[in-house]
């Protein structure tokens, strides 16, 4: 296998974009709450939550897009708990983060054993199916055909995001409590509202993130699916400066990195010159890759000034 067969073929970059999905998805949920002041550490649990709630509705009947709403609702109710807890009671937000994540993977791993308590092998669906109508089209057609509706879905939501922060009103508050939220009560806006919206909706994201894995990626739910994906997010914002565009290049890069070290192992390295070595080595690569951009870039981040601080109104 040639370094360019391998960078040419449209079955490496599907792989890639389907590992960039989660990570895209995850990734803007964490950037809403931060941009708005509060790091929500809960990502892992509720990406976890989001994944079994969208796999089990659709199980029990319901339409695939009603199944990625579930999983936002039950994200968006779980970053409420966090909300509740980090902004008008202002605790800890990175112990309240991390019993919302224990909370949220433990609550889910109990209701799949409450509801198939006797099963050896993980009930199936039918997931989204891959959109080869938009094979026709030039140059990605070969590749968006092999794709399905929700990494489109979770291509769409950057542009999005970056026009609710930059261009509209709800944007500008949103960066403005998560900067100078005293500055923000001066001008007449709550505060504790717009925290507590950032979070719930960034948290719906990081459910729709979860529900990829059952509803698209896969089409069972079983326990680790998850895998740390949610931990990758939380630093993929940190790489991405707290901007949409560079979030989504970062979820790119990270999932370039990851198909290339799958696509190292199921060619046993047989790559001009790379050397024969253990799996595991490949298995590290895109997390080395990644910790090496992420600490160039970190050096020079402009972080949320009001980020992690706990805001009560009236203090100065």
């Amino acid at each position: 296998m040639e370094w360019m067969d391998l960078l040419g073929s449209a079955a490496f970059w599907i792989a890639a974009l389907r590992l960039a999905t989660p990570l895209i998805l995850g990734t803007l949920g964490v950037l809403l709450c931060e941009r708005a002041g509060v790091l929500n550490l809960g990502i892992e649990g509720i990406m976890v939550a989001g994944a079994f709630t969208g796999w089990l509705a659709v199980y029990l009947g319901a339409p695939l897009y009603v199944g990625v709403l579930a999983a936002a609702l039950a994200g968006a109710v779980f970053g409420l708990l966090h909300a509740v807890l980090t902004v008008p009671l202002g605790l800890s937000q990175h112990v309240s983060g991390l019993g919302v994540t224990m909370l949220a993977t433990s609550l889910s791993y109990f209701a799949y054993r409450v509801t198939f308590p006797s099963v050896t092998t993980p009930p199936t669906i039918v997931p989204f199916a891959e959109m080869k109508a938009l094979a026709g089209i030039p140059l990605i057609g070969p590749v968006l055909a092999g794709l399905t509706p929700m990494t489109l879905l979770a291509l769409i939501a950057v542009p999005l995001v970056a026009w609710l922060l930059n261009r509209t009103p709800a944007g500008l508050a949103l960066r403005m409590v998560g900067e100078n939220p005293a500055a923000a009560e001066g001008q007449g806006l709550s505060v504790t509202r717009l925290r507590m919206s950032a979070i719930v909706a960034g948290s719906a994201l990081m459910g729709v993130a979860g529900s990829f894995l059952t509803l698209s990626a896969f089409n069972a739910f079983f326990f680790n699916m998850v895998n740390g994906r949610g931990w990758i997010c939380v630093a993929l914002v940190v790489f991405a400066s707290w901007r949409p565009g560079k979030a989504l290049i970062g979820a790119l890069v990270f999932a370039f990195f990851d198909a290339i070290q799958l696509r190292l192992q199921q060619a046993g390295a047989a790559l001009p010159g790379l050397p024969e070595l253990p799996y595991q080595v490949y298995l590290m690569l895109p997390y080395i890759l990644s910790i090496l951009a992420l600490v160039i870039v970190a050096r020079r981040a402009a972080y949320p000034q009001a980020l992690m601080k706990p805001y009560r109104k009236g203090e100065r």
